[in-house]
């Protein structure tokens, strides 16, 4: 399973490009300015709106770059329900599928949320820290081929399509710049309490059961694309097992009590 991008909004908002998967059954991916190639996203920041329309919910997802649309509702009810309890403002951490779409005669760019759980803004500060380190060596790698013809396809692709220059490259750079600058002042990101990812694990194994359960590999593939560890997860279904929450009905599966 690929690992999930992570992007600001500034950068994914202005996302206009499209490219195929190699595989016809797989979506394609969603090409960003900066070079970010999206399918999945992890995603963190202040829930600050949430607009409910005919059971679809429009939220808006802000960190210090932009905001993300993300849209939730029809089959994905019960991320939606999770919306509706969450009070706004908080701090959110949000993994889902990167769409683009058209509307009123131009593309847009929305996320459909597959988990999402609150977090605290130590955690969002960490994600804009990590996501600024992703960015910018995304950048770099852009301005070498921009300047040295590098070869690397995917880079050439996106500077064609978005007319890319150094000086549009030195903006996003401030844009990364002022993203640090907001979580600077923050302390350091404590680690995730064990109870906490254990609590996500479970709200994976709920959503993931069927009549057999769920397999351990496909609880360990969407935790790591919320951002956890391999051991961390198989730590948190351990607990779980242990405290009567689940239990495994064969071996490699896990299913809710």
């Amino acid at each position: 399973m690929e690992g999930a991008t992570r992007v600001f909004a500034g950068d994914f908002s202005g996302a206009t490009l499209t490219v195929p998967a190699d595989d016809p059954g797989s979506p394609g991916w969603i090409v960003t300015p900066g070079g970010a190639w999206c399918r999945l996203l992890y995603l963190c920041g202040a829930l600050t709106e949430v607009t409910e329309i005919a059971d679809v919910l429009h939220c808006r997802l802000a960190d210090p770059t932009g905001a993300f649309d993300i849209v939730a509702g029809g089959r994905r009810g019960a991320v939606a329900e999770q919306i509706r309890a969450i009070p706004v403002p908080s701090f959110i951490a949000v993994t889902g599928t990167a769409q683009l779409y058209t509307k009123n005669g131009s593309r847009a760019v929305s996320v459909r949320p597959e988990y999402i759980h609150v977090i605290d803004r130590a955690v969002r500060d960490r994600w804009i820290a990590l996501t600024a380190d992703m960015t910018l060596a995304r950048l770099e790698l852009l301005l070498a081929s921009l300047e040295e013809c590098t070869g690397d396809a995917r880079a050439d692709r996106t500077i064609r399509h978005y007319g890319l220059t150094r000086e549009r490259l030195r903006e996003m750079v401030s844009m990364v710049g002022g993203a640090l600058d907001s979580a600077r002042t923050a302390p350091a990101a404590p680690q995730v309490a064990e109870e906490d990812i254990s609590a996500i694990v479970m709200e994976i194994i709920r959503a993931k059961s069927g009549p057999r359960g769920v397999a351990v590999q496909d609880v360990i593939d969407a935790g790591e694309a919320g951002g956890f560890t391999k051991d961390a997860v198989l730590a948190a279904i351990g607990t779980l097992v242990t405290n009567d929450d689940c239990y495994q009905p064969q071996k490699g599966y896990v299913k809710p009590l």
